[in-house]
C-alpha cells in the first residue's frame, strides 16, 4: 500500500509544480480534478460533465440528399454549468470532402422525432480541419437534453463506417474541454432491386 502511495506521489509532484491538479481514484487510476469543482484558477469546468451521446441519421445511404446528422448529449443534473459549447470533428471515414452546410444548423432540446423548443446556436465548419465549432448564446441547462442537427449538402460518397470526436465545453470563462465520446455512423451503398 505504501508503495503506490510513494508513486502516487512521485507522479503528482512535478505536475502540482506547474498547477495540474489530479486526483487518485479507487482503482488507482489518474482522473482529471474536474469533478472537484466548477471554477478553479479562472477557468470554468464541469462538475459532472456530460458523458451520454448518441449520434443518429434517417439518411444512411451514399449521396443521399437532405438529411441531418443528430448530435445528442444529455446534460447531468451535477454538471455544475450549463453547455456553452461542442466541438465535433470527423476523425476516421473513407471520404474526406463531404461538405456541410453550417448556416442550417439548429438545436432543440430533447430527441430527434421528438423535437421540444429551439435553442439558439452559431456553427461554424472548418472543411480543412474537419471540424464544426457549436456555441451555444443560451446555454442549455444541467438536466436538460440537447440535440444538435448538422445539416450535409449530401452523405459521403463512399460505404464506410465515420467517426466523430465530440467535446464539450460549459459555460463560463476560460472553458475547459472534457471529451464526451466518439460517434459512430454508418454510411451503406445504394440498394438495387
Amino acid at each position: 500500500m505504501n508503495h503506490h502511495r510513494l508513486n502516487s506521489t512521485r507522479l503528482l509532484a512535478p505536475l502540482a509544480a506547474i498547477g495540474l491538479s489530479l486526483m487518485i481514484t479507487g482503482t488507482g487510476l489518474v482522473a482529471p480534478a474536474a469533478a472537484m469543482g466548477d471554477e478553479q484558477a479562472g477557468q470554468t469546468q464541469f462538475l459532472r460533465a456530460p458523458w451520454k451521446l448518441r449520434w443518429r441519421t434517417y439518411y444512411s445511404t451514399v449521396f443521399d440528399r437532405g438529411g441531418e446528422y443528430y448530435v445528442t448529449i444529455e446534460m447531468p443534473e451535477e454538471a455544475g454549468a450549463g453547455l456553452g459549447a461542442l466541438e465535433i470533428r470527423q476523425i476516421s471515414g473513407a471520404d474526406w470532402r463531404f461538405s456541410f452546410d453550417d448556416s442550417r444548423t439548429r438545436a432543440f432540446l430533447g430527441q430527434p422525432r421528438r423535437e421540444g423548443p429551439p435553442v439558439p446556436v452559431q456553427a461554424s465548419f472548418n472543411d480543412a480541419s474537419r471540424l464544426f465549432r457549436i456555441t451555444f448564446p443560451s446555454p442549455p441547462a444541467p438536466g436538460q437534453t440537447v440535440t444538435v442537427a448538422l445539416r450535409p449538402w449530401s452523405n459521403p460518397s463512399s460505404a464506410d463506417v465515420y467517426q466523430f470526436s465530440v467535446v464539450a465545453f460549459p459555460a463560463g470563462p476560460n472553458p475547459v474541454a472534457q471529451q464526451v465520446g466518439i460517434a459512430r455512423m454508418s454510411i451503406y451503398p445504394p440498394v438495387d432491386f
